[in-house]
């Protein structure tokens, strides 16, 4: 198939190019190569993509409406995959446009991109964010999620109901992945474990928030990007047993869903520490904070929908993913 990636330059973007490569794809990836973080990681990961003959990368922003419909146009893609977004919580406390800009008016582009081309399936990043304070855990699709407490949250959840508007008015299957707390290899550098590894290997201390309290659904890149594919190839059909007097916000009428796809084995920050500790063979200076605005203290998805419906339950034990990525990153620091 030919397939467009959004956000292909990005942590989990490049990997999910390398997978459908791999398999056999033709691959069109867009990127705006944005300076939210260094911008050579992102040409590095673009490097391990470009030299493969399906491969092509256009430089764009997906915020540019008339280049995006000129692209999908040209392109005609058969899926496509939406990992391009304004990332981070913190980040958008002080930068609300930059949200509004990527998750809210580009993601609208991508939308109409996919209704007036003949898309077969939109599959879009969410994230465990669109929980806010719920507290009841683990995390459930069939949740509620009228409760965020970043902005960023709120535009992934805007993203699920504009998906659902598409899906319903024209008939577009719309996927939505609901990603929990993603590390590994080639990871995006304003993340924790990457904060936290260079800070160690250069003896500075680590800052640890709400004291070290903090449970996250730890969810490795390799489950990540098999987690998207599997849903990838499963297009959502309308469900005819769909109650609209007892609505459930997993299902719809409409071809539409949304999967939590998550280690479903939250861990405690200061065990991620640990694993992190014992790769590197150095013991972390650590710095405890209070809780951060936008934060939560913890994370824990249910997975049972994104078995029942492909068979795939990520799994990978932290203290395996955090030795892959020092593996990774040892490599990686000296030519960086």
């Amino acid at each position: 198939m030919k397939i467009l990636v959004t956000g292909a330059a990005g942590f989990i973007g490049m990997h999910v190019c390398e997978r459908l490569l791999a398999r056999g794809d033709q691959v069109v990836g867009i990127d705006n190569l944005n300076d939210y973080y260094n911008v050579s990681l992102k040409k590095a990961r673009l490097a391990r993509l470009t030299p493969h003959p399906a491969f092509r990368f256009v430089k764009i922003d997906i915020a540019d409406r008339d280049g995006i419909a000129a692209l999908f146009s040209a392109e005609r893609p058969q899926r496509v995959i939406n990992l391009a977004a304004q990332a981070g919580v913190r980040y958008s406390l002080t930068n609300p446009h930059a949200y509004i800009d990527s998750n809210i008016v580009g993601f609208t582009n991508i939308l109409e991109g996919c209704r007036h081309n003949g898309c077969e399936h939109l599959v879009y990043a969410s994230s465990s964010s669109v929980y806010g304070g719920n507290e009841k855990l683990p995390f459930s699709e069939h949740d509620n999620v009228d409760h965020p407490v970043s902005l960023y949250a709120a535009t992934k959840k805007a993203n699920e109901l504009m998906a659902h508007t598409y899906s319903h008015l024209y008939a577009l299957p719309t996927t939505g992945l609901r990603f929990f707390t993603v590390y590994g290899p080639w990871g995006r550098p304003d993340m924790a474990l990457f904060l936290f590894a260079e800070a160690m290997l250069d003896d500075r201390p680590i800052d640890v928030f709400n004291h070290g309290k903090m449970q996250r659904d730890f969810t490795y890149i390799d489950d990540i990007v098999e987690g998207v594919l599997a849903v990838l190839d499963r297009v959502p059909q309308h469900d005819t047993t769909f109650d609209k007097l007892q609505p459930d916000p997993w299902s719809s009428w409409a071809p539409y869903r949304v999967f939590n796809i998550g280690n479903h084995q939250p861990v405690e920050l200061m065990a991620y520490i640990e694993a992190l500790e014992l790769a590197l063979g150095k013991t972390a200076q650590k710095n405890f904070l209070p809780l951060q605005p936008g934060d939560v203290p913890a994370t824990h998805a249910d997975t049972a929908e994104l078995q029942r419906i492909t068979g795939f339950a990520p799994g990978t034990p932290v203290r395996e993913g955090v030795s892959r990525f020092v593996a990774w990153y040892r490599d990686y620091r000296p030519h960086a």
